[in-house]
């Protein structure tokens, strides 16, 4: 059984690298709450914590865009989330496949 605690010992949120499973490509970045990281446990689906409404949101629960779980990793610290997925559909809401699009350098 994981220990989800040791995840929150330095804050109620922590960061989540969404990664494609079959590709390695890095899809998205969220935040999970203890809540959050536990009904993705339980589900085998992403399910995060919005900060901007306060709420927690199924990834894909009313567009059709899931993300199947297939391995959780913690970073050395315990306080950041690799979950790796199978993605359907975009991962960004704006109907990118991932969020990081915008080329910097």
């Amino acid at each position: 059984m994981l220990d989800v605690e040791k995840y929150f010992k330095k804050s109620d949120l922590i960061p989540v690298i969404i990664q494609e499973d079959s590709t390695n490509q890095v899809l998205m970045l969220a935040y999970m709450n203890r809540e959050s990281l536990q009904k993705t446990l339980e589900t085998g689906y992403t399910w995060f914590w919005s900060r901007s409404r306060q709420e927690l949101w199924n990834k894909g629960a009313t567009s059709g865009h899931l993300q199947r779980v297939v391995s959780i990793d913690g970073d050395c610290d315990d306080d950041t989330l690799l979950v790796k997925v199978v993605q359907t559909g975009a991962a960004c809401h704006t109907g990118s496949h991932t969020c990081f699009f915008n080329k910097i350098v």
